[in-house]
């Protein structure tokens, strides 16, 4: 069971490059819960999925020399949900359906999540460094955060100067 949740069901099996591949499929997961339920369901799956990352990971690599194997991929998962929050609220602040989620908003994500994840700048690389359950996880959930502030900031200059 752990392996299966670690894994995210077999995404982070996935080669070359499980972690790009568990935030994609995260994406997709992302895209359809705020279809559901708006930004409030996204934000409540990103709690849940983060705590359930924190259980499990320590489950799992309990006794591992290197907790860190490319094969977990639920930390890219609270990592990519925690970016698409970013733009999730904005669209649900505007007022628009939820089954409407602009790509450029969770490509954006996508891919700034990616750089910060896989540069490791200033947090990310401090909170990587760390090792154990807490190092797998809080790399991910600050990439996270940086890159939805950078979508954000991608946003309010294209809507700002462009549009």
């Amino acid at each position: 069971m752990d392996r299966m949740i670690v894994t995210w069901f077999g995404a982070g099996l996935m080669k070359p490059a499980p972690g790009t591949w568990g935030s994609a499929v995260a994406v997709a997961c992302g895209v359809l819960i705020h279809w559901i339920g708006s930004f409030p369901l996204l934000a409540l799956a990103t709690l849940a999925v983060t705590a359930l990352g924190f259980w499990s990971v320590a489950r799992y690599t309990r006794g591992m020399e290197d907790p860190d194997r490319s094969e977990i991929v639920i930390d890219e998962v609270a990592g990519q949900w925690l970016a698409l929050c970013f733009p999730s609220y904005g669209f649900w602040h505007a007022g628009l359906e939820s089954t409407n989620f602009p790509w450029p908003g969770y490509v954006a994500a996508f891919l700034f999540f990616r750089l910060f994840d896989i540069w490791k700048p200033w947090l990310v690389g401090r909170a990587d460094r760390e090792g154990g359950t807490m190092g797998v996880m809080l790399d991910d959930l600050w990439a996270g955060l940086f890159a939805g502030l950078a979508t954000m900031v991608c946003a309010g200059i294209w809507h700002g100067l462009v549009m």
